[in-house]
């Protein structure tokens, strides 16, 4: 392991998905769902995003058009939109989770995963990870970094549970799903019509 090359990767990775679309969504996803599944989830999709980036280099960003990649990421985005928005009205109790901790963690780890396949980040980790040809010391420095930043963001979704009411934590993550989504559809959009 080339200790300089764990230090690049992790600086690189952590300063790019620090306060990224990626946070953001960590700390909806912890304030809405038990704090362990969500943390396993989203350590998950890290693991096989870092793992698929570093094994397959630039190869995965030419099988996997960046046009599906961005459907699927919107499509689920408008999804957790509507299922927020939603669950912003039901009369559950304030203190409670919203979710088993099965449901949670297949949601941090689907939602995580679509939206970071092929994300400047994955894309940074195999450019790094090419241009060293340190694979594993790459793989390491990244994914200790994207789990850093998630657990800053399940840390203060957690938090957030305890001190804004649910139903406002609710309407924010809805909109801010609706934009994510629509932005992604819109990015689909404009490359079409370039």
């Amino acid at each position: 392991m080339d200790i300089s090359v764990i230090g690049s990767a992790f600086v690189l990775l952590f300063l790019a998905e620090l306060g990224d679309k990626t946070q953001l969504m960590t700390i909806t996803l912890a304030h809405r769902y038990p704090t362990r599944p969500v943390l396993a989830g989203t350590f998950l999709a890290f693991f096989v995003l870092n793992l698929l980036a570093v094994l397959m280099g630039a190869a995965l960003y030419h099988y996997v058009p960046q046009e599906a990649v961005l459907i699927a990421a919107g499509l689920l985005f408008l999804l957790f939109a509507w299922r927020s928005w939603r669950e912003a009205g039901d009369d559950e109790d304030e203190t409670g989770q919203t979710s088993d901790g099965r449901g949670a963690f297949l949601a941090s780890f689907t939602l995580i995963f679509v939206a970071e396949l092929g994300d400047k980040t994955q894309l940074a980790l195999i450019a790094l990870a090419a241009s060293t040809g340190a694979l594993w010391s790459t793989f390491v420095g990244g994914t200790l970094a994207l789990w850093a930043v998630a657990a800053i963001g399940v840390g203060l979704g957690s938090t957030l549970l305890r001190r804004i009411p649910r139903h406002w934590m609710h309407r924010v993550a809805a909109m801010l799903f609706l934009v994510f989504g629509l932005l992604a559809l819109g990015k689909v959009m404009a490359d079409i019509g370039a």
